[in-house]
């Protein structure tokens, strides 16, 4: 590859694209003449420059439109609108019709700078290509004025994010306009409008000769009687030429199932190189599913044979297939014919089990055979239906984008199945040895890094994600990115999400992109977003699946809807594992089926793992102060302190936090002197280097806890302290839940010095609020006395039990204290309806509270208050 290449290569970047045209500035110009329509340019280029400042955006060309890249979707999505609406208030301004076509599009751009010579000469600094921008160039001009189009795939990851936009964004609408066919593009498109109502035209587009909307045939009588002759004639020849072979039923994103090749040499090296090169090939494809290896193997592994001892032929391939929805099996082989090295495929049908097509291609020994298997696939993916166009810009050559040396792509194949079996120490091993054989080989470093990341140790892991992030021109499509998403979950965590969304809304049917975009909204408390990631990948072809399913056991529960989460839960299995225990005991106890709830946690078995084995016991904590019994809940957390004193220090901190809850509940003696030495070692700990970025923000956020403890009893100074020593934090240790428990610290200590409304202005009611924030805001309403408002603040927190057992909070570090809240709010609405002089529907609330915690059982200085509140209104009541 000569050095121009190379250049591109290493710029090829995905980016949003965003096309406008400015309607009729020809005519406005002969309206209004030369001078005047400079200066209009002029004062539209300032206020393009201030949207491009504020949305992050770059411009790359300019004439009557403009051709401007981003790299966040919904940055691009902020700017359109933006634009849209600048122009439409500067004609309101001066009179004038300003309206413009905007066409927005995600993908892969290639860009190069011209030299000093060539710019000097007038030619763009940056210059900027790649099949993405023809297509933005071709929602544009479908465009009617004022319409903002876009992909199907810009669409998607656009709505995801329309939140970040904020009350704009809820406003939006966005409507479908069907599927369209562009002049060269190989490919139809669904093409999506976005805008707000009476803004937007939201009209169907009008199509041109390059722009034509894709309609079933019943709906164009006109070429109705020449297109049936047609086929007819086509399929007569058709019928004719073809015949011998049968037509292969298969859609784009249909599933097959690749089973075992037959290695026909003796050549041993093939076996599993050969194997993995087939795959890796095939994978390239966005229109071919390949079900995974993992997912394949464990379904005969379901039918009680081994799949280590089986061989996965035609019999077994198809039953595999019929179990999972696939539509094919492929069944590859090599053998020598000839003196030349054959690579060869058949595709079965599963329910016949009868061969319905077979392909080959034949090259020169053994060092042909990676270019044989490209073009094997190539040929396949054609005969699946796949644009001819689409395979050969859509695929890299194998040598490329894995190795050219078949030792190393054998081994990083065998770190694969090691890694399928969860032996990540092996796997890690195999990988090494890949890159040992291949030190350019991309996809054995990213598999380096995975397997560090796996072992949970992710400093290591760094090193050799910049080793494949240096080779990044050398992976497939897909595994770029995949390693920008695992870029951003080592480096920068706060940027994850999106990238995850950017490769769920590609390849949709990977599933690591839906499960790990599922993952970052679930741990922001963003349920309702989550949920459809998650789903998405509860499959049975995601080889992790039971990852995705336990998402979305734990989004319904949150949700509020622990009959549907217990229901699937049963529905994947797994009673004996630690974390299925524990998401069935939380929605047992929601259900306040707390003796169901601990026999689900007493089935659990121990793997030898403190961080896994003594986890459970936040929830089993979380029960008993569900049942009043906090005495018991300090004899648990107190347990677990002594357990994990030397095994694990996480785990150590983390209990050490919930005895300090339970110390609270309970109003243990001397609980100030040990809040004050557990804040001083959680400073420590949060200034270690020993720690990665995500525990420093969980063992950050149990800083602010504790300290939000002190607060409670009226005392600032720990939380103050704390505050200080959390903004000292880098900004990549500074996770969502760390800055929602930061602005409740904050609102807490405002409320403490009598700064009550800019308190309560510092916390308003979100839906991806954390628990914790909504007790705050029901204290500063109450000390505001706005005790309407605070007695539905109560109700709501008596509402999410669900919530409280099952948000995302520093490992669950909070979830004690919130099922603790939970029950004392019930005591709260009664509080807040006394205040507003209502007696007798406060001594019905507080019948609830005394049912579920006994005036006998209670520690003396909640007594005290519930006595105070009995009697005031009982005399209420006789007045």
């Amino acid at each position: 590859m000569d050095s121009e290449s190379d250049n591109l290569q290493s710029n090829r970047q995905f980016k949003t694209l965003i096309l406008t045209d400015l309607c009729d500035s020809v005519t406005l110009v002969e309206r209004i003449g030369d001078t005047a329509a400079a200066d209009l340019f002029r004062k539209l280029d300032t206020q393009v420059l201030q949207l491009l400042q504020r949305w992050n955006g770059r411009l790359i060309d300019r004439s009557d439109g403009m051709f401007l890249l981003f790299d966040a979707p919904v940055d691009g999505l902020g700017f359109a609108l933006d634009y849209v609406d600048e122009l439409d208030a500067l004609g309101t301004e001066l009179n004038l019709p300003l309206q413009a076509r905007v066409g927005v599009h995600v993908g892969y751009v290639l860009s190069w700078h011209n030299s000093e010579e060539a710019v000097a000469a007038g030619a763009k600094a940056l210059e900027v290509e790649g099949l993405a921008k023809p297509m933005a160039a071709r929602l544009m001009a479908l465009a009617r004025p004022g319409q903002i189009l876009m992909s199907s795939a810009a669409e998607s990851m656009m709505r995801s994010g329309q939140r970040e936009l904020g009350d704009r964004g809820a406003s939006l609408q966005w409507k479908s306009h069907g599927r369209w066919r562009f002049k060269g593009m190989p490919n139809g498109q669904e093409v999506f409008e976005v805008g707000r109502k009476g803004r937007a035209p939201l009209r169907m587009p009008a199509g041109s000769v390059k722009a034509r909307r894709e309609l079933p045939l019943w709906r164009r009588p006109v070429a109705l009687a020449a297109e049936i002759a047609l086929l007819a004639v086509v399929a007569a020849v058709s019928w004719v030429l073809v015949r011998s072979e049968p037509a292969i039923a298969f859609a784009e994103r249909d599933w097959v199932v690749v089973g075992d090749l037959k290695n026909h040499t003796g050549n041993a090296l093939l076996d599993d190189s050969l194997a993995q090169a087939f795959r890796i090939s095939l994978e390239q494809s966005r229109y071919v599913n390949v079900l995974s290896d993992m997912v394949a193997r464990e379904t005969v592994t379901r039918t009680r044979r081994d799949p280590e001892k089986e061989l996965m032929g035609r019999a077994l391939a198809s039953e595999v297939a019929l179990r999972n929805g696939a539509r094919l099996v492929l069944l590859p082989s090599v053998s020598e014919v000839g003196g030349k090295v054959r690579i060869s495929v058949e595709v079965i049908d599963p329910n016949t089990q009868s061969t319905v097509r077979s392909e080959s291609v034949d090259g020169k020994g053994i060092g042909s055979v990676l270019a044989s298997v490209d073009g094997l696939t190539s040929k396949l993916r054609t005969a699946l239906g796949e644009s001819a166009n689409v395979v050969r810009s859509g695929s890299d050559p194998l040598p490329i984008v894995t190795t050219s040396n078949l030792q190393a792509l054998r081994a990083y194949a065998l770190g694969l199945r090691r890694a399928r079996e969860g032996e990540w120490r092996a796997s890690l091993q195999m990988y090494s040895e890949a890159v040992r054989l291949d030190p350019e080989f991309a996809l054995a470093y990213l598999g380096v890094a995975r397997a560090h990341a796996a072992l949970s140790e992710r400093p290591k892991a760094l090193p050799w994600l910049d080793k494949a992030v240096a080779l990044r021109a050398r992976l497939p499509d897909r595994e770029r990115l995949y390693l920008d998403a695992w870029e951003a979950e080592l480096k920068a965590p706060t940027h994850a999400l999106e990238k995850w969304q950017v490769m769920a809304g590609l390849y949709p049917d990977d599933f690591a992109g839906q499960a790990n975009a599922a993952w970052h909204l679930y741990v922001a408390n963003r349920f309702d977003e989550a949920l459809p990631y998650a789903m998405a990948a509860d499959v049975p072809q995601d080889p992790l699946r039971n990852y995705a399913a336990d998402y979305v056991a734990r989004i319904l529960l949150a949700k509020g809807l622990p009959a549907q989460s217990l229901q699937h839960l049963e529905s994947i299995g797994g009673p004996s594992r630690p974390g299925h225990a524990r998401r069935v005991a939380a929605a047992m106890a929601v259900m306040k089926k707390f003796g169901e709830a601990n026999a689900a946690l007493d089935k659990a078995e121990p793997i030898n793992s403190p961080a896994t084995d003594l986890v459970p016991n936040i929830e089993r904590v979380s029960i008993a102060l569900d049942q009043a019994q906090p005495h018991e809940a300090a004899v648990l957390s107190e347990r677990v302190i002594e357990a994990s004193r030397t095994s694990d220090a996480f785990i150590y901190q983390q209990f050490r936090v919930i005895s300090a809850m339970v110390d609270l509940v309970r109003e243990a003696r001397r609980r100030d002197e040990r809040r004050r030495q557990l804040a001083d070692d959680l400073v420590a700990e949060v200034a270690s280097s020993k720690w990665d970025s995500l525990n420093r923000s969980d063992l950050g956020t149990m800083l602010l806890v504790n300290a939000n403890l002190a607060l409670r009893e009226g005392d600032p100074t720990l939380a103050v302290e704390a505050l200080a020593r959390v903004q000292q934090l880098p900004a990549d240790s500074r996770y969502s839940v760390l800055a929602a428990v930061e602005r409740v610290t904050k609102a807490g200590v405002m409320g403490n010095q009598g700064k009550l409304e800019e308190a309560i202005a510092l916390l308003p009611a979100r839906a991806d609020d954390l628990y914790l924030s909504r007790v705050m805001l029901y204290g500063l309403l109450s000390k505001a006395g706005r005790h309407s408002e605070a007695e539905a603040q109560a109700r709501w927190l008596v509402s999410q039990r669900g919530r409280a057992y099952m948000e995302a909070n520093a490992s669950q570090t909070l979830q004690p204290l919130n099922v603790a809240d939970s029950k004392m709010a019930q005591l709260w609405i009664a509080e807040s309806l006394l205040a507003q002089g209502k007696a007798e529907p406060a001594a019905r609330e507080l019948a609830v509270f005394l049912a579920q915690w006994p005036l006998t059982q209670q520690p003396s200085q909640l007594r005290s208050s519930v006595e105070q509140t009995l009697s005031a209104s009982k005399q209420k009541i006789t007045l």
